[in-house]
């Protein structure tokens, strides 16, 4: 039988790919390919899987955003990237954690996306 084999992308709309491209790759890092996106490898100390999650319609886990989804990135040292985050000007809106979880904060993208930073227990 044929099977989902892995996560192949996260594909969005926005109104400013090329300017949320470049606050991608000014703030969080991301190395953007001359087509416009990233392309995620697997590190090796990268989580063992990603995660797919409907949420129900009316969660607020994602406020203050707007939109119908959220990303996560896993993050290797939560407190050194929102020492980054922070000095290029960008508000973190919040933190947790979580035990056997690990570690969240969240900011919005200047799109309105909430982006959550998780470094695993």
């Amino acid at each position: 039988m044929a099977r989902i084999t892995g996560l192949g992308g996260v594909f969005f709309k926005c109104d400013d790919p090329q300017a949320l491209s470049a606050w991608y790759r000014d703030v969080l890092g991301l190395t953007i390919e001359d087509w416009g996106g990233a392309m995620l490898k697997r590190q090796p100390d990268a989580p063992p899987q990603a995660v797919w999650a409907p949420f129900p319609s009316d969660t607020d886990y994602f406020a203050p955003s707007g939109h119908a989804f959220m990303i996560n990135f896993a993050v290797d040292d939560l407190d050194g990237m929102i020492r980054q985050i922070e000095a290029k000007g960008v508000a973190i809106i919040g933190r947790q954690e979580m035990k056997d979880i690990g570690r969240f904060a969240w900011l919005l993208d200047p799109a309105g996306a909430k982006v959550e930073l998780w470094q695993p227990a």
